[in-house]
Formats: C-alpha cells, sequence, structure tokens
C-alpha cells in the first residue's frame, strides 16, 4: 500500500492540524477567532490526549482541525500520539502545526497508523495525506514505514499462503533486486549440509523444511548477520498446543518477518556493512514423521539435544542457525524470535526483553530504543539457571525443568550455541499487537527493528 505521506512544498494548500495542550488551550482557541474558538467549545474540545476535533470554515467546508497532546506526564502523550490523527481526520492533504515533540516519530506513527492488512479484505482509500516539515528526512521515514508494512504483512498472513517456500521466495525479493546472494538448502539436503535440528523439527510436514541464507554487500566491510526465527506455523508437534494458544501461531515466523524488514532497512540505506540474513523456515507440524518427546538429535555445533517438549522448536531451528552465523564470527549477530510465553508474562505484549553478555551493546540498544520510541527491556543471561536445561542423556535439554525463568532458560539455551561471537543478543519478541494504539494497528507488528537499525547505522553511518 501507498504511504500518506508528501515532501514539504511552500506552494501546496494544506490543511492545518493544530496541535493543543490543556494549558495551552484557551490561547489556542482565542488566536482562532470567535466562530471557530465558539464552535470548539461547543464541541467539548479539552485537548485531551488524541482528541481530534475538525473545523469548520463559514461556508461549512473543512478549514482545519485541533489535535489533543494532553498534559505531560500521561501515559497516552507519546510520541507516536499524533499518528492517530490518521485514521479520525477527514480526506485531504494536512500538516502538523504545533508544539510537537519529535516532528519525524510523529510522521513514521501518521504513515504507521495508514496500515491496513489488504490481501485478502480491500480497504478503500481514505486519501488522507501528511505534508511533513523540512527537517524530517521523508526518504528515510519512508523506508522506515515500508519495513514495518513488510514485516506486518508476512505476520499477518496466515500460513496456507505463506510456508517455507513462500518465506524464501520474499527473502529472495528483497535481496536479489539489490545484489544479495540467497542460497537454500531444502529438506534431505539440511541433514548432508549438517543443520539436523531444522531438519528434525520441519520434518513432520508435508512443507519442506529450508535454511534461507541470504548476503549482501561488500565482503571487506564489518560482517552484521541477523538470524530470525522462520517457523511458519507451531501446533506444537506431538505435544499439541490448545486450540486457544494455537489460533495465533502464523506469527511464529515474527522472528524471520523483523529480521528481513530490518535487513530492508540496511540494504536500502545503503550502510557499509556485509550483511547476512540466516532463516530456518519450517512447519512444526504433526504427522508420523514428526519428532518426538524423549528424542536425542545431533546440532550442527555437535552438542545432542534432548527434546523434552516439541513446542519448544523455536530454540532448536535457531540453534543451527546462530551456530552457522558464529562460524565466520561477525562483528554483531542478532537473533529475532516470537520465542517464549514466559516474555509475555514478564514484560507484557509490547516490551520485548532482549539478552546479551556485552554490556556496551546492551547500553546503546537501551538507548536506541528510547530515541526510536521502539520499547526494549534487557534481561539477564542468568548462569545459576543453567542447569534448568541440563539432561541426564545428552548435553543439553530443549526445555527447561520446573517452569520456572522461562524466557531466560530459551536464552541460555540460545547462548550455548554462540562461541567465538562476543557481539550477540537475542530478542524474543511477540510480533503481535493485541489491540490497537496509535501507530500501531492491531495485529502483526515489527519490534526492535527500528532501535536496532539505530544502533547499527550509528555505529557504521553511510559515509
Amino acid at each position: 500500500m501507498s504511504l500518506p505521506l508528501i515532501a514539504f512544498d511552500p506552494a501546496l494548500a494544506v490543511l492545518p492540524i493544530r496541535v493543543v495542550t490543556p494549558d495551552g488551550l484557551a490561547a489556542r482557541l482565542d488566536a482562532l477567532g470567535a466562530a471557530a474558538s465558539a464552535f470548539a467549545r461547543a464541541a467539548g474540545f479539552e485537548a485531551k490526549a488524541g482528541q481530534c476535533l475538525v473545523l469548520p470554515d463559514a461556508n461549512g467546508a473543512i478549514a482545519g482541525a485541533l489535535f489533543g497532546l494532553g498534559r505531560r506526564g500521561e501515559a497516552a502523550r507519546t510520541p507516536f500520539l499524533p499518528g492517530k490523527a490518521a485514521s479520525l481526520l477527514p480526506a485531504g492533504t494536512w500538516a502538523f502545526e504545533g508544539p510537537l515533540e519529535d516532528e519525524t516519530l510523529a510522521a513514521l506513527a501518521f504513515a504507521l497508523e495508514s496500515y491496513r492488512f489488504t490481501r485478502y479484505k480491500t480497504a478503500v482509500d481514505r486519501a488522507v495525506r501528511l505534508m511533513v516539515g523540512e527537517s524530517v528526512d521523508l526518504a528515510a521515514v519512508t523506508r522506515t514505514a515500508e519495513a514495518v508494512f513488510l514485516a506486518r504483512d508476512l505476520v499477518n498472513t496466515p500460513a496456507n499462503d505463506l510456508g517455507p517456500a513462500e518465506l524464501a521466495a520474499t527473502i529472495r525479493a528483497v535481496f536479489e533486486p539489490a545484489g544479495g546472494v540467497v542460497v537454500e538448502t531444502v529438506g534431505e539436503d539440511l541433514l548432508a549440509a549438517n543443520f539436523p535440528l531444522v531438519h528434525a523439527v520441519g520434518q513432520g510436514s508435508d512443507r519442506p523444511p529450508r535454511l534461507i541464507d541470504a548476503t549482501w554487500g561488500d565482503a571487506r566491510h564489518p560482517k552484521v548477520t541477523l538470524v530470525g526465527k522462520g517457523v511458519v506455523f507451531d501446533s506444537g508437534g506431538l505435544d499439541i498446543k490448545p486450540d486457544s494458544a494455537m489460533l495465533l501461531m502464523k506469527k511464529d515466523m515474527g522472528g524471520a518477518a523483523n529480521a528481513l524488514a530490518l535487513a530492508s532497512m540496511i540494504i536500502g540505506a545503503g550502510l557499509p556493512v556485509r550483511l547476512r540474513l540466516i532463516v530456518p523456515a519450517v512447519e512444526n507440524a504433526i504427522s508420523g514423521r514428526a519428532f518426538r518427546p524423549g528424542d536425542v538429535f545431533p546440532s550442527r555445533k555437535g552438542l545432542t539435544v534432548e527434546i523434552g517438549n516439541t513446542d519448544a522448536e523455536g530454540r532448536l531451528v535457531l540453534a543451527d542457525a546462530l551456530a552457522l552465523a558464529d562460524e565466520e564470527t561477525p562483528v554483531l549477530l542478532i537473533d529475532l524470535a516470537t520465542l517464549t510465553g514466559a516474555a509475555r508474562v514478564a514484560l507484557g505484549p509490547d516490551l520485548p526483553p532482549f539478552y546479551t553478555h556485552d554490556d556496551a551493546l546492551a547500553a546503546e540498544i537501551a538507548d536506541a530504543a528510547k530515541t526510536a520510541f521502539d520499547p526494549l527491556w534487557r534481561m539477564p543471561l542468568w548462569p545459576v539457571y543453567r542447569p534448568m536445561i541440563d539432561s541426564k542423556i545428552a548435553d543439553i535439554a530443549n526445555a527447561g525443568s520446573g517452569g520456572f525463568a522461562g524466557s531466560i532458560t530459551a536464552a541460555l539455551f540460545l547462548a550455548d550455541f554462540v562461541e567465538h561471537t562476543s557481539a550477540w543478543v537475542h530478542l524474543d519478541i511477540y510480533a503481535w499487537a493485541p489491540a490497537a494504539r496509535p501507530g500501531r494497528p492491531e495485529g502483526g507488528e515489527a519490534q526492535a527493528i527500528r532501535a536496532l537499525f539505530t544502533v547499527i547505522a550509528a555505529r557504521w553511518p553511510k559515509a
């Protein structure tokens, strides 16, 4: 879908969105003139957070709008709040007028608010456009919004139309036009190529599992590697999920969707890195070929893994992918995965945890999360919990004992497969917005990628 943003043009007539706070409301209304001021007061406009009022001119046509920011310190008053106007305004070309805390984030939120998933249900273009100010880098905002839309589209697409092959095709569509190279290892070839855990998880499906390995950029540049969990649907396997837990499992490839979206931002910005994206793409299905609780499999790294629960499959496919990534010791290794329900219990759907041993990298990510208004929270790789995933018959178990610290033990499991790379970060994302908020419609969501891009672009800026 097209973005609702247009570049600043002083010759273009636009309708003003007058941003108002309760403290400045009286003066703002008086400045409108007697008729408009009386109309706003009669309509009960109080500049509450997200309150929007369209103003008429003397002939009844639209003259502009008032948009309330609420009071400073209110939870609803976020940098994305102005984006809500995209859903409240009538057709027209608009421009913000007034004290915005961050004009760039307001423009981005306006674009993100306009997102609609239209693959199966046509949405009417409401023809609401925003002219951005001269201080806004429209190309950067557009690149970000398009990446978020890509992630949302992938997460929202049901599994019958997005299997491992379709996910691979989408990765090709991002990398190959930009001069990147994509290599796929499919089905039984995974065993010959030493990806036994990817094969084990995907062997129960009629749609062959695959390992997708995409590269872009100058090989002499710093190596930045992204790994995304690509479980296109997770039934839970033989440890089958209840129906209520399975309803959203089309989103279990949200890690891959977000990793690809981040890759598209890096490619679009032309950052001087050698980018690598690794996606193990599988369906965790139930059949006579499905892997079982109690099975033991080798891994690419050489560690043997006992299957304590077939519903803890994501960490298995990530283990082989991370081991592959770690073999070339990138300067930065990032994995994104919709990995555990425990992360949601601890921090809810909007605040993904991240794990890393690198304190400097953690500080960069935390700062970028605040700057980009892309919330993240560091959690500990607490070594005391490592015995929770010990196995009596293998080197490690894929499911922790006792039910405690599920997100931490999952991260500790992954850490065993990253041996050489010091700057590694694991993000346990949800990739879904359960309720609409400004700039974030209900449904598939991009999480962490704006903060991560901020870190990468700061480390390796385009010359």
